[in-house]
Parts: structure tokens; C-alpha cells; sequence
């Protein structure tokens, strides 16, 4: 199996900050939000609390959305076409996407994808994380536990996904739509 990272590899940007800006725009009471996050981004950049608990906060936003479901699915017929052609060209049924974004945002378009989803486990109405945010070494602990099998080939965007390219037969940094080997 072939495993990716989400944001900035397969996709061009940061789909929950897309998310984000997609539902701000539509729903014009989230900005009454903006100080709480605000608030909480202070902290998380003094390196006083971690990226989960900031994200977390962050995500408070999700309170506000009436039909979260609805507002994903017209995200994602807006947002589909930003998923990169050399992903689509080599994508396999037995792909899988591993992600620090919200499970709940990632899965409708990898359902369209035909592939398997790990990612962050955030509650879609109240923004609370079940466990830690799937990022760096977190993707690997998650791998270990839900997936049967080995990685052949890995893509990602960050070095911080290192913990994950290290158990791949073969790794690739992607830079837009530049692939080069780890």
C-alpha cells in the first residue's frame, strides 16, 4: 500500500484553514468567535500549550454551523478540483490518506476517492479531540493500530511526517507538484 499525507501534498493548501475561510464566509457569525482563537493562539505560540489543545480551541468555531455535514459536502464540491492531477493519476484502491486534519472533513472526499482515511478524531460539533492531533509521530502510532499491513511507497509535504517515511519501502517529499526522494 501507498500512504499520503493530505494537506499540501495531494491537496494545494490547508483544507481546514480552507474549511475555515470557506465556512467564515458563508456564515458570517463566526467572527464573533475570532477572540477566543485569538486568545488561545498566544499560548500556543509561546510554546505554553500544545498544537491539540490550540487546534482544539481553535475548532470552537464548529459550534456555530448549523449543518456542519451540509457545509462539508458543499466544501468539498468547491474544493474537489484542488486535489492534485498526479495523485489522481496514480491513486490505488489500497491508498491510504494519513492526516492531522479532522477525520470528519477528510472523509467525504476520500470516500469519492475510493481510499482509506486516518486522521485527527475531532468532534465535528464541539470541536474536542478524541486523543491527539494525528500529526508526526502520533501518524505512526495510529498506522500501528488500525492498519494491517506495510508501507511501499510515502508522500508527504513536511519532514515532520519523518516518523512515517522512515517505515516506507520508498519516500518522497513533495514541493507543489515537484516529487523528489526523501
Amino acid at each position: 500500500m501507498n500512504a499520503y499525507d493530505f494537506d499540501k501534498t495531494i491537496y494545494y493548501g490547508d483544507s481546514t484553514r480552507d474549511f475555515y475561510f470557506f465556512c467564515l464566509k458563508r456564515h458570517l457569525n463566526l467572527i464573533l468567535y475570532l477572540p477566543y482563537q485569538a486568545f488561545w493562539a498566544v499560548p500556543f505560540a509561546l510554546k505554553i500549550i500544545k498544537k491539540t489543545l490550540f487546534k482544539e480551541r481553535f475548532y470552537v468555531f464548529f459550534r456555530g454551523v448549523k449543518d456542519i455535514d451540509r457545509e462539508v459536502e458543499k466544501f468539498w464540491e468547491v474544493h474537489e478540483k484542488y486535489l492534485k492531477n498526479w495523485y489522481l493519476a496514480q491513486k490505488k484502491e489500497s491508498d491510504i490518506i494519513i492526516s492531522a486534519s479532522p477525520e470528519f472533513l477528510l472523509r467525504p472526499v476520500c470516500e469519492k476517492l475510493g481510499v482509506r482515511v486516518l486522521a485527527s478524531r475531532v468532534d465535528r460539533f464541539t470541536g474536542k479531540y478524541d486523543g491527539e492531533n494525528c500529526y508526526g509521530q502520533e501518524k505512526v502510532k495510529r498506522f500501528n493500530a488500525e492498519v494491517k499491513g506495510d508501507i511501499d511507497e510515502f508522500y508527504s509535504d513536511s519532514y515532520s511526517d519523518s516518523p512515517l517515511a522512515a517505515l516506507a519501502q520508498k519516500a518522497y517529499i513533495v514541493k507543489g507538484d515537484t516529487i523528489l526522494p526523501w
